[in-house]
């Protein structure tokens, strides 16, 4: 869907002052007597998505921009074996009328697994259907499981506590230690201390970063909605394709530089095209952000560049495993614990939701950065390996795919979370906008960071503001409909449990 070579155009007559005009390459632009609002979206994944089709939907004239040669970003679902596999985003977090993609969702008829109720110890799975093992292979009993995970709750109730008594933060890891110190009965020893290890890795995964990374202060100022965790069964690709059907998108277009005046931007991409609009939306991941690929002329303010730059941005990936026929146990995941959070590993059983196979080994944090150093050979494996030390009579797989998304130029990421030391509102510095530039993603969530409905929320909420800016210019705020203004039929979300 690229656009042809660009034609060697001087660019000089259109700055410092850029003419109102359509999304057009080359810096061509169509005569047109009346010419409608227009806007560049730079980035093809959830919110960039969402951005574009509410703005289209409200008559501006959009072009959206992706590097990739594929839409979704760290949404991707991969069709390699036949069926469907989200290689990044898989869950709904919060099953309910409340999450916004909810109504598409229903619409679709798209199946959910629920996989966990509310307030569960391990966010997207609960205790109901689970099996974990020490590295010998011998299987840790459910119930101590159930008491070490009480113990766990009791000590972030304990780490609660210390927060309320420092005025500076700290890690999750140090509050844990200072616990600990105050009250040695909750430290444990033994397989005990491994199942702890082995929380601790869950709740490391949710962050996709390391507790010693982060932020005591702020790790539950995240609102999680209510209805529990759903997994996608069919992925999540039929939701991307719905809401970029019929919109004028450009793959393989990678943003080099954006340049902006008061009346209007110019993006430019990497093969020196140029398009011109009245504003953009920013809808990069935010660990693109902080490589400094995209150069901004002028440069963004130093309170936005600060927000880029304290966010921070972990890393999570799937190694996932296709084998001829199941041999494990039919639990919603397995789990091996370790004396160290690092060695811990969790794996999600697919056939239980799917029916398929499948297997998907999921490292988080430094581990996840480890494996990223191999081949992908290599990486599968490694979670082989994991397997193995409990189930020591696995057959071999006979396909495997191992995501990248932290040194995927892409991405450089997989999402964001709050680093020791810094604000909360930095999620909400990073989303207020720059003149005529507006910004979305999940790192632009306040509440809902690190999620796909966060994602989609913050391009209807970006798409919004960008209509009301733009059209304060033209003149013409009474001629265009609002972009959150359509009732829709609401129909109920499929989720069950088997």
């Amino acid at each position: 869907m690229a656009g042809g070579k660009s034609n060697s155009n001087s660019n000089s007559n259109i700055t410092p002052q850029l003419r109102r005009a359509v999304c057009n390459s080359n810096v061509e632009r169509r005569p047109t007597s009346t010419p409608s609002p227009s806007v560049i979206v730079i980035g093809g994944g959830m919110a960039g998505i969402a951005a574009a089709r509410a703005l289209q939907d409200a008559s501006f004239q959009v072009v959206l921009l992706e590097s990739r040669d594929r839409l979704g970003g760290r949404v991707h679902t991969d069709y390699s074996f036949g069926f469907p596999i989200d290689l990044g985003a898989s869950w709904l977090h919060g099953v309910c009328k409340e999450n916004p993609l909810a109504p598409l969702i229903g619409r679709l008829g798209l199946p959910l697994y629920r996989t966990s109720g509310d307030n569960s110890v391990l966010y997207d799975h609960d205790l109901e259907s689970y099996a974990l093992f020490d590295m010998d292979g011998k299987q840790v009993p459910q119930d101590l499981v159930t008491k070490v995970g009480v113990k766990f709750e009791e000590i972030l109730k304990e780490a609660n506590e210390v927060r309320k008594e420092f005025s500076e933060d700290m890690s999750i890891t140090r509050a844990f230690s200072i616990v600990f110190e105050r009250k040695p009965e909750l430290r444990l020893e033994g397989i005990s201390h491994k199942v702890l290890q082995w929380y601790l890795c869950r709740m490391e995964g949710w962050f996709a970063a390391d507790a010693d990374t982060i932020s005591l202060k702020s790790w539950d100022q995240e609102e999680l909605l209510p209805g529990g965790h759903g997994l996608m069964v069919r992925g999540y690709r039929p939701v991307i394709n719905t809401l970029a059907k019929g919109l004028d998108i450009r793959l393989s277009h990678r943003v080099t530089k954006i340049l902006r005046r008061y009346n209007g931007v110019m993006v430019t991409v990497e093969d020196g095209r140029s398009f011109v609009a009245d504003a953009a939306i920013i809808a990069v991941p935010l660990g693109v952000l902080k490589a400094n690929v995209i150069k901004f002329e002028p440069k963004l303010p130093d309170w936005k560049e600060a927000a880029i730059a304290d966010l921070g941005v972990g890393i999570e990936n799937k190694i996932v495993l296709h084998f001829e026929k199941v041999f494990w146990p039919n639990v919603e995941f397995l789990g091996v614990v370790a004396e160290t959070s690092y060695c811990c590993s969790y794996f999600l059983n697919l056939h239980k939701a799917t029916g398929h196979s499948v297997l998907v080994y999921m490292p988080a944090g430094q581990l996840a950065r480890d494996i990223e150093k191999m081949s992908d050979e290599e990486a599968a494996n490694f979670a082989y390996m994991q397997l193995k030390k409990i189930l020591p009579d696995a057959s071999d797989p006979i396909h495997f795919l191992v995501s990248h998304w932290g040194t995927d130029i892409n991405s450089l990421g997989s999402y964001s979370y709050d680093m020791v030391g810094k604000p909360h509102d930095l999620y909400e510095k990073l989303r207020v906008p720059v003149d005529n530039l507006f910004f979305a993603g999940e790192a632009t969530s306040v509440d809902f960071p690190g999620s796909v409905h966060g994602a989609f929320a913050t391009g209807a909420m970006a798409a919004e503001d960008c209509r009301m800016r733009v059209l304060e210019r033209y003149g013409e705020l009474d001629l265009f409909e609002p972009v959150m203004g359509e009732e829709v039929m609401s129909i109920p979300i499929q989720i069950s449990r088997m």
